[in-house]
């Protein structure tokens, strides 16, 4: 199936690894032109000449921080320099430190609103004009599933990316009509490094080994696997393409199965 997306272009962030650089990598496949960002200058730079070295669509980067309060200005600059503007946007964020609501202090909440919500809604809203002028536009935010199903132990995530729910939700309804599409996108259990990282997390605090706990988490999936960052990047790339240009103030799961709700 044709996307209907080459020639488009894509900022894709936190995309040196995991599912920003899936993203990123699918969306190069389909001949936009991508730029990536995140902390890693030597991951970013690697992955940018793997993807041009493959053909496609072309990638830049940037180096940036999240936790910079210049970094949404610094990406918006970058994306006019080497992309000429934004016709996508994926929002993706690192997951903030585990932990239980009961835990949750005032100043981390804040620290990481700032990082996951607040640039996210300041940098969609710079790219948004251009969209609108053009007649055509893609946003879709990367949160988790906790926002439909609270995961254990990840108090912060459930409540912070929650807010973006709302967020997106009422922005789709602003900018349909001027061919701006807006939508979040779920992952479950998909096999990254942060998906290693919590593992190990959970292993440590409840004192059993990692293997043990990998296989109580692929048995409440009924797909009984964990996903692969190609599957779910599959996803993303539909969502931002010009087939669906009718889906929008979505909320889609790619989880396996793994979310009980309807």
């Amino acid at each position: 199936m044709d996307l209907e997306i080459k020639g488009k272009r894509a900022v894709v962030l936190a995309s040196s690894r995991g599912l920003g650089l899936g993203i990123a990598e699918a969306l190069a496949a389909e001949g936009v032109d991508v730029l990536l960002s995140g902390r890693s200058a030597d991951r970013l730079k690697a992955n940018a000449e793997a993807i041009n070295a493959r053909g496609g669509g072309r990638a830049a980067w940037i180096e940036v921080d999240l936790t910079d309060p210049a970094c949404v200005d610094r990406i918006w600059e970058a994306a006019q320099e080497k992309l000429g503007g934004i016709d996508i946007l994926v929002n993706n964020t690192g997951g903030p430190p585990p932990g239980g609501a009961a835990d949750m202090s005032a100043s981390l909440l804040e620290q990481q609103f700032s990082v996951m919500v607040a640039r996210v809604i300041e940098l969609t809203t710079l790219a948004l004009p251009g969209m609108r002028a053009a007649g055509w536009g893609r946003v879709l935010t990367i949160a988790s599933s906790g926002v439909v199903q609270p995961i254990p132990n990840l108090a912060l995530s459930n409540t912070l990316r929650s807010a973006l729910v709302g967020w997106s939700k009422s922005l789709s309804n602003e900018v349909a009509s001027d061919g701006v599409t807006v939508n979040m996108l779920l992952p479950g259990r998909i096999h990254t490094d942060r998906v290693d990282e919590l593992d190990a997390a959970n292993a440590k605090r409840t004192d059993k080994p990692i293997d043990t706990v990998r296989q109580t988490a692929r048995a409440g999936i009924p797909a009984g696997r964990y996903g692969d960052v190609a599957e779910f990047a599959a996803v993303a790339a539909f969502l931002v393409s010009g087939r669906a240009s009718y889906v929008t103030g979505s909320v889609v799961r790619c989880d396996g199965g793994a979310i009980k709700a309807v």
